[in-house]
């Protein structure tokens, strides 16, 4: 997560946005790639080993941030023990996680963008009319295309690779690429989504991871430490938890 890093995640965010925003028709040509015009149909869409392996991918995804869950969880109920694992950690895969795969994704975009997904479109036998990425105006009421919200999740797992060891991190950063572009083509290939959907929200969580790292650990002004997210997390748990060891007549430390 070095400036490296955000600079290609830029150069890409232009390079797409301008080259998909000037010829929009290239989404369809994608899309057209995974459609079979003898079936009217995404064929993949039935097909039981790719439904597991997009499921599969949701359920790695949260079962890596669910560590962090737990642990916060923990140290709300019980704030005189330590934490399960460093509390900066801890914060920033749950707070990452929650912004790119929830706030941004479900309650922002898709919940206000009205781009219909490529099943939902007249160029694939579909009842409304295609719109580029950056046109809200489409005909989707809710759920809808713009962007991928299983495709910010499969890129999120950024975050729990830039927390492994200097020595492993190029190899995190190629197998979370891996996961989030396979992950994406899937649901390219169900009709589920257009490229550009899934191009921003693999941007939108690496934006996201990038901004959160600077701020947790990096930047002088901002960054925390374990002992400051612990002791944070110990006062907002301990109303709580010395009202629950009054209740069972115990003095709380």
């Amino acid at each position: 997560m070095n400036r490296t890093g955000l600079l290609i995640a830029l150069a890409l965010a232009l390079v797409i946005g301008l080259l998909f925003g000037i010829f929009p028709e290239l989404d369809l040509k994608l899309a057209a790639l995974f459609y079979d015009p003898a079936t009217k149909s995404f064929p993949l869409k039935s097909d039981a080993v790719a439904a597991f392996a997009r499921d599969g991918a949701m359920w790695v995804s949260w079962a890596l941030a669910l560590p962090a869950l737990v642990a916060i969880v923990v140290k709300l109920l019980r704030p005189d023990r330590p934490m399960l694992i460093p509390g900066r950690a801890a914060v920033f895969l749950l707070v990452t996680i929650l912004l790119s795969a929830g706030v941004l994704t479900n309650l922002t975009f898709k919940s206000y963008w009205g781009r219909p997904r490529p099943v939902m479109v007249t160029q694939f036998n579909g009842p409304w009319e295609f719109v580029p990425y950056w046109d809200p105006r489409g005909e989707c009421g809710r759920n809808c295309s713009f962007f991928s919200g299983e495709g910010a999740t499969a890129f999120w797992t950024y975050a729990p690779a830039v927390l492994t060891p200097p020595a492993w991190r190029p190899l995190a950063y190629a197998a979370a690429t891996l996961f989030g572009v396979t992950t994406s083509v899937l649901r390219m290939a169900f009709g589920g989504h257009f490229f550009t959907d899934v191009a921003a929200a693999g941007l939108v969580s690496f934006l996201v991871i990038w901004l959160a790292y600077a701020w947790i650990y990096r930047w002088p002004l901002t960054r925390l430490s374990d002992a400051q997210i612990e002791a944070a997390l110990a006062r907002l748990g301990g109303p709580g938890y010395r009202l629950w060891q009054r209740w069972r007549g115990r003095a709380a430390p």
